[in-house]
């Protein structure tokens, strides 16, 4: 199992942590350092009702030069959000990550998300895990299978 693999599916049991809610995804994050060193954790709805999972993991003490850093979120970061006048998009940009790997892009259900096109527009390594996005979507099952 490669490094990216192995990190996307700890988020993936991150995401399984997440309060359930019938607005909002159950997402995992990861951030890793240039040198694979786990660098913090976070989850949807970890420590208010409305943190994302990029959100919680980046609130915690984390070294200030991340360029090197890699940021693990099972669904692609929100580029638009209604709980928060801060993106994980923005925050993402804002803490100089260098990569971020997801599994899945963010449906429309609640959003229309353009993460991806903003991150690699501003010069961010996006990699999508396709091969993982089956497991990143089952916590949300309860959202997804009417849709």
């Amino acid at each position: 199992m490669n490094q990216d693999e192995r990190w996307m599916r700890e988020a993936i049991r991150l995401a399984h942590h997440c309060p359930p809610a019938d607005g909002a995804f159950s997402v995992g994050a990861v951030l890793v350092g240039a040198d694979g060193t786990p660098l913090a954790t976070g989850y949807s709805r970890e420590t208010d009702p409305v943190v994302h999972a990029e959100e919680s993991a980046l609130a915690k003490p984390v070294p200030r030069d991340l360029s090197g850093a890699t940021l693990y979120s099972t669904l692609e970061p929100c580029s638009e959000r209604k709980s928060r006048p801060r993106t994980c998009t923005r925050i993402i940009l804002d803490a100089g990550i260098g990569r971020v790997v997801i599994a899945w892009r963010e449906p429309t259900l609640f959003v229309d998300g353009e993460g991806y096109e903003l991150l690699t527009a501003a010069g961010i390594e996006v990699v999508e895990l396709p091969d993982l996005a089956d497991l990143a979507r089952e916590p949300n099952r309860h959202l997804l299978d009417g849709a």
